[in-house]
């Protein structure tokens, strides 16, 4: 292969074999669960970097089923967000996620900087109840459960809070593991159609595991809990700190 044939091809490892597709990242009946919960917060101090500032002691743990994406197939994701504020701008930090398939590991950690880990997480419909669990091998690390569309709610608010921007940390090591690029990564999601949207009673226990450290952000009050689907369109990030410059 010529180098220019490397430049000219070369957006994602493997050269040859890519793990993922060039974008844009459709995602159709992306199906949420998301429990609302206080922490403490020195915990979240301890986590949240600067210059993001913490504006409550509040974790949205969220279970995401996306049965249908361009580029990354079908598979579950699982995670926790902390709501977060840059230069008076209000989003989320993505602290933590989990979920079962290679393509958009290796996408979101390598283009956005999703702390994205392989684990085993599902979302089930039960009777009248949705079930999230989160094994790390075979340990249950997280048990969340809420009423099956107990109550419609009002799908504006839902949007808006989806198309609120979201921050990551996206840390590539050089060669010899020293820092080659560690930044503060800003993203939105566009293009929502939202599906329908629900509340109901909800329920959320998490356990401690060496290598899935949930339980790190302690459950100390369930604040909501919230059911919802829509189609989105997952835009690219753009850098908004580089502590490397710093």
């Amino acid at each position: 292969m010529k180098i220019e044939d490397v430049k000219k091809s070369a957006f994602a490892m493997p050269l040859t074999s890519p793990a993922y597709p060039v974008g844009p990242y459709r995602f159709y009946d992306r199906e949420y669960m998301i429990i609302t919960y206080r922490t403490d917060m020195d915990a979240l101090r301890a986590v949240v970097p600067e210059p993001l500032e913490i504006t409550d002691p509040i974790v949205k743990y969220e279970f995401i089923r996306m049965p249908d994406s361009t580029g990354f197939g079908d598979y579950t994701e699982t995670g926790q967000v902390i709501p977060v504020r840059l230069n008076g701008e209000d989003g989320g930090y993505v602290h933590s996620m989990y979920l079962d398939d290679e393509a958009p590991i290796a996408g979101g950690r390598e283009l956005w900087g999703f702390p994205k880990k392989l684990a085993s997480p599902k979302i089930t419909h039960e009777g009248d109840v949705i079930v999230g669990k989160l094994h790390y091998g075979s340990t249950l690390c997280v048990n969340a459960s809420m009423g099956y569309k107990h109550k419609i709610i009002h799908q504006a608010p839902v949007k808006a809070s989806l198309e609120k921007a979201s921050f990551l940390i996206k840390i590539i090591p050089h060669v010899d593991g020293s820092p080659r690029i560690c930044e503060l990564v800003r993203y939105y999601i566009t293009d929502v159609n939202m599906k329908g949207a629900w509340s109901a009673p909800g329920e959320l226990q998490l356990f401690h595991h060496v290598m899935a450290d949930v339980a790190k952000l302690p459950v100390r009050e369930v604040v909501s809990a919230l059911h919802f689907k829509a189609d989105l369109t997952l835009g690219l990030g753009e850098v908004v700190y580089d502590y490397l410059e710093k």
